[in-house]
């Protein structure tokens, strides 16, 4: 009997192996991107959404190039102190690599830059875990836009819901979700059928590196976040 393949062996050394490639891959590549491109920015990012981005990145494709990865691997590439940094003054890029962060390097100009991360805005419905926009609440009576199929699935979610002559009605007042309060796996469920989108897509600005300066944009940093070597 042939040896099933999920049960093949994968030794450490393969997978480390594997990772350290990546790694190193990442490193190459922003190194090459540093040689081509006039400026390099980093920004910071919320709700992350990856068809979003994806189609952001195909729009600029021909003029620049985004990097995501772990953040201390993009530092190692640009360098993190005076001894090590591969341009004058890039290690203070690497300073502000820090949480959810990325890399957009680009011959576009300054102003195009700010105006196209200014006006990006993608909403999205809401994940588990992630905290309710606001209150969102059904009164008691007829639940107009659902069908009588979805009545089982309605009350698996914890509405108190009923059929009342084919049609889908709540029982008592309900409250989907509180403000400020995190959406649980039923209540994401829920805003996505009711289609009420609560998560935005943003790109944040943090700073502009190029040969000639250096400037920050983002709010509660100053230069002496950066200028240890």
């Amino acid at each position: 009997m042939p040896k099933s393949k999920r049960n093949r062996a994968v030794t450490l050394s393969k997978t480390k192996k594997k990772g350290k490639e990546q790694k190193q891959s990442l490193v190459d590549a922003i190194r090459e991107a540093v040689e081509h491109y006039s400026s390099i920015y980093v920004f910071s990012f919320e709700n992350m959404r990856n068809l979003k981005f994806k189609e952001f990145r195909e729009q600029l494709k021909s003029s620049s190039r985004f990097f995501l990865g772990s953040n201390k691997v993009m530092q190692v590439a640009l360098g993190r102190s005076v001894g090590d940094e591969l341009r004058p003054g890039i290690r203070k890029v690497s300073k502000v690599l820090r949480g959810n962060t990325g890399l957009f390097l680009t011959n576009l100009p300054k102003e195009e830059v700010l105006r196209l991360f200014n006006e990006f805005e993608e909403y999205d419905f809401a994940r588990t875990g992630s905290n309710a926009a606001e209150k969102v609440e059904r009164k008691e009576g007829p639940l107009v836009e659902f069908t009588h199929e979805m009545e089982p699935f309605l009350r698996k979610q914890g509405m108190p819901v009923r059929l009342n002559k084919g049609v889908v009605e709540l029982v008592s007042d309900f409250v989907v979700c509180e403000e400020g309060k995190p959406l649980s796996p039923e209540s994401a469920r829920i805003l996505r059928l009711l289609g009420i989108k609560m998560a935005t897509f943003r790109l944040h600005l943090i700073c502009r590196w190029s040969p000639e300066d250096f400037e920050l944009y983002a709010e509660g940093m100053d230069d002496s976040d950066v200028e240890s070597s």
